[in-house]
């Protein structure tokens, strides 16, 4: 995979911001995309050589648009960018605020993806990473009595579901789509994650791992941050 180019959507803090580190060392050129231009740029800074800036809401279908007109050749598409609404359950939580987090967690992934698939579509050796979560697995939540963080554990069930869609869809054009658990980090995500999160790195490298898959590596699979499978 060396000299190949990466994208990575929310890569301005946190794990995307790892992640892109993590890829440039590896030997890959990396667009690190934020919502906000100077703070990517800021990121891309601290990040270094390899490193690019790119706008990118994946809210937005007009900054989506411009962002991959930008791209017309892409190896590895990392759907990193997540947000969180605070630890309600379903019956407390109010439709806009579902809305608010599909928006980016489900719609934007579907967004983003489906804009640069022409430039995957040039790879020899296409990749896409679902930054997900183990609260999203329905196997999981079935043996738990918690029903916490509705909004954003059901959107990160939506995205196991595309991670699957997307990887039978694709299989026959070389692609591999995966999802990660990355485990709870120290990130600006939520204030559980802030307080009581691991660092961002460990996570990143799960997510590295799935980017830079050899071609018979798995597909349509959920592993945890560490390589161990994750229950859909």
């Amino acid at each position: 995979m060396d000299n190949s180019i990466a994208l990575v959507t929310g890569a301005n803090t946190g794990i995307g911001k790892e992640i892109a580190r993590q890829l440039v060392a590896a030997g890959l050129t990396v667009y690190a995309t934020a919502r906000d231009a100077e703070r990517g740029e800021s990121a891309v800074r601290e990040l270094g050589r390899g490193t690019q800036p790119l706008r990118l809401d994946v809210t937005d279908a007009g900054s989506i648009a411009a962002a991959a007109s930008q791209v017309p050749a892409l190896d590895i598409l990392v759907n990193n960018a997540g947000i969180s609404l605070d630890d309600k359950t379903p019956d407390k939580e109010t439709v806009d605020g579902f809305r608010w987090v599909y928006e980016t967690n489900v719609f934007g992934v579907v967004a983003v993806t489906n804009a640069f698939l022409p430039a995957l579509r040039q790879s020899a050796h296409p990749r896409i990473v679902n930054i997900s979560s183990s609260t999203g697995s329905l196997s999981l939540a079935a043996d738990s009595a918690a029903g916490g963080f509705a909004a954003y554990r059901s959107s990160k069930a939506a995205l196991n579901a595309l991670t699957i869609f997307y990887a039978h869809t694709l299989a026959a054009d070389g692609f591999k789509v995966n999802a990660l658990a990355p485990g709870l980090r120290r990130t600006g995500l939520n204030a559980v994650a802030a307080a009581r999160g691991g660092d961002p790195a460990e996570a990143a490298a799960g997510a590295v791992y799935l980017a830079l898959l050899p071609d018979d590596g798995p597909t349509g699979q959920f592993l945890s941050w560490d390589g161990t499978q994750v229950p859909w």
